[in-house]
């Protein structure tokens, strides 16, 4: 299967080290190995083969490698400044693509900078529009695929739901009982555990860590170191409310979403929100990582609990109001609110199951299938 990032990121390889992460099998492997099949004498290395491990410590891969991958290097001591010496003593004209399950530029941040030079890519689950170009499916018949199985590319494709599900079940059980240990103690993951589980019942509602602490007999600072866990295990990630003032927003409480829409419990609203959160994630992580803009993804809400499910930013300009509805039409009235509070701004209101789209001053209903489909990537 050919993802969406293919093109670039031969491109990139051509001037700089690429910097690949994102969630554990979501198409990582699958990408680089295709590259290292279509080069004679590439060289792929995943630190967690003993094999691959001793060859990396030693350094004693193929010089005339043409590409060479190097896999979950992060969990190495001492990465950065080991990486940054592979970089720089490469063999001229050898393009060196790095791949990790966790956010590199969070890991363990001491040692060396490798500041300019590697371009970083986040690789995300399938979305509408992928799904769409891959199996021709209509943008409708998509929706509901993505929204029953999740994006990951193993669920997506297998045969049966119950087969996605046990997949599910196994990725999610080892996620926390395996990759959490890179960044935790053994005694820490039965709690982490109950945690990540809780949240799956949280999502998109603003996330009080004091009221969850209390739940699970534990501090609030200690859940949000793990929290932070999570996210650079791409397993969560979090929206922060809008505000000019980064620092204040960043005091204000997050909302919760799930890269795997699958893990979501709840009913099919709160599905379809998360769902849509990953397709504007999608879609911010392609401007920042190829194109370099300042865009974001956030939610508004008020003192007086008026809330939009999501804006999109570039810079300090919000350009995007996005509120999920399944299938109510009647106009969302904060989002009436903002919309005449940021003209500047395109006012969508997304519904699951839409008989006619249309246009009520300067809201937008939209049939999410279709809109979906048509976002960049």
């Amino acid at each position: 299967m050919k993802r969406y990032l293919d093109a670039h990121l031969r491109q990139d390889l051509l001037t700089k080290m690429v910097v690949l992460t994102g969630p554990r099998q979501v198409g990582k492997t699958t990408l680089s190995r295709q590259l290292v099949a279509e080069l004679p004498l590439a060289q792929y290395l995943n630190y967690d083969v003993a094999a691959h491990r001793a060859v990396m410590l030693a350094q004693s891969w193929r010089q005339s490698a043409p590409l060479l991958v190097l896999d979950e290097i992060h969990k190495m001591r001492d990465w950065k400044a080991w990486l940054k010496g592979v970089s720089d003593g490469r063999a001229p004209g050898q393009r060196l693509l790095v791949t990790s399950s966790a956010r590199m530029d969070t890991f363990r941040q001491t040692g060396e900078s490798l500041a300019g030079r590697y371009f970083r890519l986040r690789l995300h689950p399938l979305s509408v529009r992928e799904w769409t170009e891959q199996t021709k499916a209509t943008p409708q018949a998509a929706l509901t695929h993505l929204l029953e199985r999740g994006g990951f590319p193993e669920p997506a494709l297998a045969p049966s739901h119950a087969d996605a599900q046990r997949w599910r079940n196994d990725y999610f059980a080892g996620l926390v009982r395996e990759d959490v240990l890179e960044f935790s103690r053994l005694q820490e993951v039965k709690a982490m555990r109950l945690f990540a589980e809780m949240l799956r019942a949280r999502v998109g509602s603003p996330l009080s860590l004091t009221s969850i602490a209390r739940d699970l007999n534990l501090s609030p600072v200690t859940l949000a170191k793990y929290l932070d866990i999570l996210q650079a295990l791409f397993i969560v990630f979090v929206v922060r409310p809008w505000h000019r003032n980064i620092a204040r927003a960043t005091l204000q409480a997050p909302k919760v979403y799930f890269y795997d829409t699958g893990l979501v419990q709840g009913d099919e609203g709160v599905r379809f929100e998360n769902l849509v959160a990953c397709h504007l994630l999608k879609n911010v992580h392609w401007q920042q990582d190829t194109q370099g803009q300042a865009v974001d993804l956030h939610y508004i809400r008020t003192k007086d609990e008026a809330e939009v499910d999501f804006c999109l930013s570039d810079g300090d300009t919000l350009t995007h109001l996005v509120e999920c509805k399944l299938t109510d039409t009647k106009p969302h009235r904060a989002l009436l609110r903002f919309a005449e509070q940021w003209p500047q701004a395109q006012a969508i209101q997304l519904l699951r199951d839409c008989k006619v789209e249309a246009d009520i001053g300067r809201l937008q209903l939209r049939d999410a299938a279709p809109w979906l489909a048509a976002l960049a990537v």
